[in-house]
């Protein structure tokens, strides 16, 4: 801590993360190890996938490799940090660490909405609009529409991290999460943090409503283009080309309402920090495993890039 007149400033932060359940700090450990070697491995295997496999060359894909390049940052982006604290029971961190953790978690959790939303757009052309669909979906559409996802997550966390980096900290120093997030940190601050909020509620609200907006809205339509096929057969066809997805939309929007948007009275702050495991730790891991299970495209390019007999048949 440095002095600024009769002031503390606060160079560094206690993240307190699971510290109440001492007993259970090594069981943590491997299982957040286990969680992260599977959330990396899967989401770069559809990456490569995705990449060496032609028949996966399509606007789903891509969308879906760009998803996935997504989850191996997002995760990175938090449990490494938490692993290493509850290895060693070094929970400091300072606070620049601190805000380029917030920076980097905001970023990617408002690309991710986007990404989600175009998805959702991308599966309502292919069932609703068949005829249209290759006109609509071209190369340089899908370009953009990944171009602004990513674009969007890093102007809103970097405006946001503007307004964060100009608050001063002067203890308490101790996270009540297991990473740094918005509400925890603005909390410690002995800044006036009324104008930082409510920043952080509008452009909160501008960068999640209108993807989450598209991405119901599409699955409206997707579904009444579905239930208007005549044979049953056809609606399971249908339906299975986007039940992955709507599966992970459903998972992260669940996770993120109840975080985020739901009261947050003290009798279940534990609850929420478990909620939060969903959206940052255990979607990541989800994603692929969710894409590829009930995937046969995804199945037949795996087989024919692990036995090579296959590709030549």
């Amino acid at each position: 801590m440095g002095i600024e007149g009769n002031q503390t400033s606060v160079t560094e932060f206690i993240i307190l993360g699971f510290r109440n359940l001492p007993e259970l700090q090594i069981l943590l450990f491997i299982l957040f190890l286990v969680i992260y070697i599977v959330t990396m491995a899967g989401n770069l295997l559809v990456v490569l996938l995705v990449v060496i496999d032609e028949h996966l060359h399509t606007p789903m894909y891509f969308f879906l490799s760009n998803l996935s390049c997504l989850e191996t940052a997002y995760s990175s982006t938090i449990l490494p940090r938490m692993l290493a604290s509850l290895l060693t029971e070094d929970r400091a961190i300072s606070l620049s660490g601190c805000i380029a953790q917030l920076y980097f978690f905001g970023f990617l959790a408002t690309t991710e909405c986007y990404l989600l939303a175009v998805m959702s757009y991308d599966r309502y052309l292919a069932i609703c609009k068949p005829l249209h669909y290759a006109t609509l979906m071209r190369g340089s559409s899908c370009l953009l529409l990944v171009a602004v996802s990513w674009i969007s997550g890093f102007l809103v966390s970097a405006i946001m991290i503007g307004l964060i980096s100009q608050l001063t900290f002067c203890g308490p120093n101790h996270i009540d999460h297991f990473f740094c997030d918005f509400t925890p940190l603005t909390k410690l601050s002995c800044s006036d943090t009324q104008v930082v909020v409510q920043v952080a509620i509008t452009l909160g609200s501008i960068d999640t409503l209108p993807p989450f907006l598209i991405t119901l809205t599409s699955y409206i339509y997707i579904i009444t283009c579905i239930l208007r096929i005549p044979s049953a057969p056809g609606r399971q066809k249908a339906f299975s080309t986007c039940s992955s997805h709507l599966a992970v939309v459903a998972c992260f929007y669940g996770s993120l309402t109840i975080v985020y948007v739901l009261p947050n009275p003290t009798t279940v702050k534990d609850l929420q920090k478990i909620f939060s495991v969903f959206y940052t730790i255990l979607t990541p891991m989800f994603n692929p495993l969710i894409y590829t299970l009930r995937n046969r495209e995804v199945h037949k390019a795996l087989k024919n890039n692990c036995d090579p007999s296959e590709t030549k048949s």
